[in-house]
């Protein structure tokens, strides 16, 4: 199993799997982030060699901290998603070894999956609120991004059927 840690959680995904931290690539860091105005990035690129699918997985924990961004959540997704897509194209003609490898082989992918992985706390408590409904974020996520995945998913620690993943 590959194991990466994101905010307060570890993912763990098959051997085989191509995994990668697209905001830590030096392209993005050193080069596209503050192009045209400023770019977002997703946190991982997964791919799934089986399927020859490219998952785009951003990641939120909202246990211990609250969320004081005024964007909407699925917004924010769908810019980071949109923003990680043509960072790759820019990759893929501009960039050096090995991201530009990388990017070649994620837009060669036949699928492309969005999902958000949002951590809450379980208890509802002034504090700490539970204060997003999944499914309606899930629902207002697939009408935005739909021309990139008309299925996205978002994902907890104890729904985590419906990916092909582990989360500790």
């Amino acid at each position: 199993m590959s194991t990466i840690p994101i905010e307060n959680l570890t993912f763990q995904f098959p051997d085989e799997w191509r995994v990668m931290q697209y905001d830590e690539w030096s392209f993005y860091r050193n080069r596209f982030k503050d192009a045209c105005g400023g770019n977002k990035a997703i946190d991982l690129l997964v791919m799934n060699p089986d399927d020859q699918t490219l998952w785009l997985i951003e990641v939120k924990d909202y246990r211990l901290h609250r969320r004081e961004k005024v964007i909407e959540l699925w917004n924010e997704i769908a810019l980071k998603s949109r923003d990680t897509l043509a960072g790759l194209v820019a990759v893929r003609f501009n960039g050096e070894e090995p991201e530009r490898t990388d990017a070649l082989r994620s837009l060669g992918s036949r699928n492309l999956r969005v999902v958000f992985h949002l951590e809450q706390p379980t208890k509802h408590s002034k504090l700490f609120p539970r204060s997003f409904d999944p499914a309606k974020i899930q629902q207002k996520l697939r009408q935005i991004v739909k021309p990139i995945d008309p299925h996205a998913l978002v994902v907890e620690r104890n729904q985590m059927e419906r990916v092909p993943w582990a989360v500790t």
